[in-house]
Order: C-alpha cells, then structure tokens, then sequence
C-alpha cells in the first residue's frame, strides 16, 4: 500500500539478499496485487448489493453482492481480504523499500525518522478521512491506514532483524493478544447488548469460552470506552457500531510481519520456483491453522476485531494470492493483463484518497453533465451498476493521467 517504498523499476530482483545491498528493483506482481485491492475498494461504487436486492432470485448476483460486503461477524468474504492484503503488502514492500533507502546511503536514524513521520501521517489521514461529512472530527483508529500508522514503526524496526526473531515477534503478538481476549471477564448474564448496538436476539453471540470475542463485549472494545473519551466526541464513546476496534492494530501488526516475512523470501536468492513453493506453503499452512483454531473454539475468525485466528487465516490468503501475482506476471512474463491494476497500485494513497473522497462527486457530476434519461436505457435493477462503472471508469482514467506524468502521491 506505501506505494512510496518501492518506487523504482518494473522488472524482478533476485539477487539482492541483504539491506546493504544495491538498491531493488520493482516488482509488477507487488504493484499488480496491491491494485487488485485497490480496485476492490474503489469497485464499492458498483452497488452490487442493490443489483442484488433488485434480483433477488439470481444466485450469481447473490454471489457477487456477498463478496462486495463485509460478513457480520465470524468468516470472509471476498471484501474482508482488503484490509489485510493492504496491511500484509506493507510489509512485503518494506525490505524493498529498506534496501532502496541504504543504497541511497541514509542512515538508521535517518530511516527511522522518516518511518515515525510516515505512521503519524497515516494515522492523521485516516483520521481526516474518517471525518469527512462530519460536524467534528471524528477521533477513532480503527480506519485502514491508522491501524497501519499505529504498528508501522515496530515493523520497520523488525525489518532490521533476521527472520527467526520477525517469526518470534509474530508468536508473541498473537499468543499475547489471544491471552488477552480469553483472560478478560465475561459479561454477566444481565449484560445488555442493545446498550451497545447488538440486539439481544443477534445471531452472531458466541456463549462459552468463545464469548470472549463477541461483539462490543470484549478486552478491545473496552479500551475504546475508556480511550475513545479522551479525545473531544459529540457525545461519550459507547461502541462502534461495527464491532471495529483501537487494539485491532496489534494483531494488524502481525499481519504485517508476514507480509514482511514474505518480503525477505520474494527478494532473497531463492530460485523463482522455490518462492512460488514457499508462499504456497505458507499460505495453506496460515488458511489451516487460522479455520482450525475457529473450528475447534479456541479462537473464533473475526476480521472485526482481528483475532489472532483471522490473522493467519487472512494471512494465508495474502500468501496464496501474492504467490498467484507473482508467478503470472514475474515468473511466467504475463504482464499486459495487469496493467490496468498496476496503474491503480502504483498510486495506490491517492487511489484510497480518491475513492473515499471523490466516488460522491464524480457521481453526480456524471449524472449532471450526461442526461439522466441516459441511465434509463437500462433496467432499474442495473441502473447503479451502470452508473458505479462508469464513476469507477472515470477514478481509472484520473490514475492513468497520474500514471502518464509520473505523478504519484507518497508519503
């Protein structure tokens, strides 16, 4: 997502195992994958749940609307890999990035401020963004870019470290925030959720040992009641209506540090194939044990709140899908297919900006600039969609003019 780390050459690296090293090259794949999520987010625009509604008989749009939405509480969507794969490419750029800054001869120090400048900013853009169309600003964390700006400078630091240690990290982060989780109280049996925005008959409350995650009941959300409250707020902090949680970011950072892990191995001296070998492996070995300690009630998937289970479930789809990006378009040559998404990837800040900031204003421009009547050609059902594509056509065609003349916004 830090599309700034990396910005070098379009071709693979395979020879520079070491930060010291001279400085990488880009890899297509990286820029491919991280436009592949940024078209996800950007595709919201294309009303699949209202086509959806509007068919309510079609499974395939059915299919479509499910994975355009993010699950209520427990699984994955197609949706709920955005986030991940934004935090998990964080840190697969990140030995790029650190390889690049060494060659350009900048100091530790010098990197580990910038690192520190880098995260603030995340963590005020997400804040800003959150704020948009509010009567104040909106002080929560739980936005993409701030749970990566509250975790940034831990990963940088652990980009200096071999990979046992960034494993270790790994272990300790998750068995550590799972402990939490299960040794926090569990609510009494007078509890009112509806306090908390979950009706009580909500089918998604877990009973026994896995209640310990449930929504707006746990160790994270009660932080935010007491978190959330010192920073101005139009009214006292109560939940977030999501589930969405501040200490999501701890988890985040796991995710982060495979996605680093990954990093080392796409840049270090392995033959192609053995990556390819390692990613897959790694990515089935993260979807096994995430859905198994689901299955087996010991730690429910929920991306809401980031278990440690939905960390390695996630993560081994981030694995399998960087493997896929890799392979296709590094490995195998097939790059003229993707670059529609590199376009997208190789700005992918401003990409974020512009689909949570611009979607509204293109819309109704389109709608003031092209007859209305226009739309009407087609059905009701696919009127949105028609309208969504054509907004998310124009965000493309901006990316492009960015990408044309080199104009890419980095933090």
């Amino acid at each position: 997502m830090l599309v700034a780390s990396t910005m070098t050459t379009l071709t693979l690296d395979t020879q520079k195992p070491s930060v010291a090293a001279s400085a990488p090259v880009r890899l297509t794949s990286l820029d491919a994958y991280r436009g592949f999520v940024m078209f996800l987010m950007m595709a919201e625009v294309l009303s699949l749940s209202r086509v959806a509604r509007a068919k309510p008989d079609s499974a395939l749009w059915q299919f479509l609307a499910h994975h355009q939405s993010h699950v209520d509480w427990i699984g994955c969507s197609l949706h709920d890999l955005i986030q991940p794969s934004f935090s998990f490419l964080v840190g697969v750029a990140l030995p790029f990035s650190l390889a690049s800054r060494a060659a350009r001869g900048q100091s530790r120090v010098r990197m580990t401020l910038h690192a520190a400048w880098r995260a603030l900013v995340l963590i005020l853009l997400g804040v800003f963004l959150r704020s948009i169309g509010q009567h104040q600003t909106n002080w929560t964390f739980e936005d993409t870019l701030s749970q990566i700006g509250l975790g940034y400078v831990a990963l940088f630091l652990l980009g200096f470290r071999p990979a046992r240690e960034q494993w270790a990290a790994l272990g300790l982060i998750l068995a550590g925030y799972w402990a939490a989780f299960a040794l926090y109280p569990l609510p009494g049996p007078d509890f009112d959720y509806a306090k908390v925005g979950v009706p009580n008959a909500w089918p998604h409350l877990m009973t026994g040992f896995e209640a310990h995650w449930n929504k707006n009941n746990n160790l994270a959300w009660a932080f935010d009641t007491w978190f959330e409250n010192l920073f101005p707020q139009e009214k006292p902090y109560a939940c977030n209506r999501g589930g969405y949680v501040t200490l999501s970011f701890i988890p985040t950072l796991g995710t982060m540090i495979l996605g680093l892990i990954a990093g080392g191995v796409v840049r270090s001296e392995r033959a192609p194939w053995a990556k390819v070998r390692w990613l897959v492996i790694a990515g089935l070995i993260g979807l096994a044990a995430g859905a198994a300690l689901g299955w087996l009630g010991i730690c429910p998937v929920v991306k809401r709140i980031w278990t440690p289970s939905w960390a390695l479930f996630s993560g081994g789809w981030c694995f399998l899908l960087l493997a896929a990006f890799y392979l296709l378009i590094d490995l195998w040559g097939r790059r003229r297919w993707a670059f529609p998404l590199v376009v997208i990837g190789m700005n992918s800040i401003a990409a974020y900006c512009m689909a949570h900031m611009f979607d509204g204003f293109i819309g109704s421009s389109l709608k003031t600039h092209l007859d209305a009547d226009a739309f009407k050609v087609f059905s009701q059902a696919y009127e949105p969609l028609v309208h969504g594509a054509l907004v998310l056509f124009v965000m493309w065609l901006l990316l492009f003019w960015m990408y044309r003349r080199k104009l890419f916004l980095r933090i």
